[in-house]
């Protein structure tokens, strides 16, 4: 359907009967893109003149003419009351406008799918927008409300996770969390009203993380580790298959296509997982931080456009322990928390 691409008040531009009043512009375009016309929001209606209709329903001025000569001459509308002069920008003299009762009247003449498209727009979004001064945005309500959602549960589940034994003494750190994660609705919001252009691409991976990768990975930073005299006895001894396991999952292809799309969310489902599934018997969140890390480098996605990292050494060292202390049901609402604050929207 049809819908209203913008409403704006602009003041003092206009004047009707050459005195000053407020009038809004409503533009109307088709959903094919091809029609675009800017009407004069007037007396609680809209005006266009004769050459607007034209171009609206895509027909000639002169069937205009004749179909509003009708529709006054057969008494189907009063002419007094449909049609006014008015003074508008860059016109030295008032020009003759037909109203929205005239407008629909006209669109039930023209035989067009142009005219038909108008007219339910007309009867729907624009009768809702002239008779309560407003129209619902449905897909943008629905956003706040998942928006809210998703944050509650966010903030319940933080809560109830600063309770326990692994996050004591990282109170700061939660709460730097939870400020990170609201910068990224507040940036959501901006670019649903229009107020920022960001690409919302997925992201291409250009780099994938292999099993043997990861391996050579965890060996020197085990290195690292003991050149720091630490005991890393068992720390990156494998558990099984589960490191080949996980790789092999976020890898995982259907139908061609990635399970995983993006860069943010194969990074996210990477550090949840290497933490969750203990593919080693020590350094499970350290090596999944340093994996998460090295995959994000090697496809350009550690920094913001400013030059910021996205998430500082602090926070990721809290959402490590986030994971380690999370349920698994709660994977969906952790995962997503990591995307958001890896993603310009």
């Amino acid at each position: 359907m049809p819908t209203v691409a913008k409403i704006a008040t602009v003041q003092n531009i206009y004047k009707i009967s050459m005195a000053k009043k407020e009038e809004k512009i409503v533009i109307y375009r088709a959903k094919s893109g091809d029609i675009k016309v800017s009407t004069h929001f007037v007396d609680e209606t809209i005006w266009l003149t004769q050459q607007e209709l034209s171009t609206l329903f895509d027909i000639d001025r002169t069937v205009i003419t004749k179909h509003l000569n009708n529709i006054f001459k057969t008494g189907e509308l009063e002419e007094k009351s449909n049609v006014h002069f008015l003074h508008i920008a860059n016109s030295d003299k008032p020009v003759k406008m037909y109203n929205l009762d005239a407008i629909i009247s006209v669109g039930y003449r023209v035989n067009s799918k142009k005219a038909t498209d108008f007219r339910v727009w007309a009867t729907t979004t624009l009768r809702n927008y002239l008779t309560k001064g407003y129209v619902i945005n449905q897909k943008q309500l629905e956003t706040v409300r998942k928006n809210f959602l998703e944050a509650r549960q966010l903030l319940l589940l933080i809560g109830e996770k600063a309770k326990s034994e692994l996050l004591q003494g990282h109170e700061k750190d939660l709460l730097d969390l939870v400020g990170e994660y609201a910068k990224t609705l507040e940036l959501l919001e901006e670019y649903d009203q229009g107020d920022i252009k960001i690409s919302k691409s997925k992201n291409p991976v250009k780099f994938e993380i292999s099993y043997d990768g990861a391996l050579e990975l965890v060996g020197r930073l085990k290195e690292n580790l003991a050149r720091l005299k630490l005991n890393v006895y068992f720390f990156g001894t494998e558990n099984g298959e589960k490191l080949r396991s996980i790789i092999g999952a976020v890898n995982q292809t259907f139908g061609g296509e990635d399970l995983y799309q993006g860069v943010a969310t194969k990074a996210a489902n990477l550090f949840y997982l290497v933490i969750k599934d203990h593919p080693f018997t020590d350094g499970n969140k350290r090596i999944a931080s340093v994996l998460f890390l090295y995959f994000l480098g090697n496809n350009s996605f550690l920094y913001k456009k400013s030059g910021e990292n996205k998430i500082t050494n602090s926070t990721l060292a809290v959402l490590a322990l986030l994971v380690a202390a999370s349920d698994p049901k709660e994977k969906e609402t952790i995962v997503s928390l990591v995307i958001k604050l890896l993603e310009e929207f």
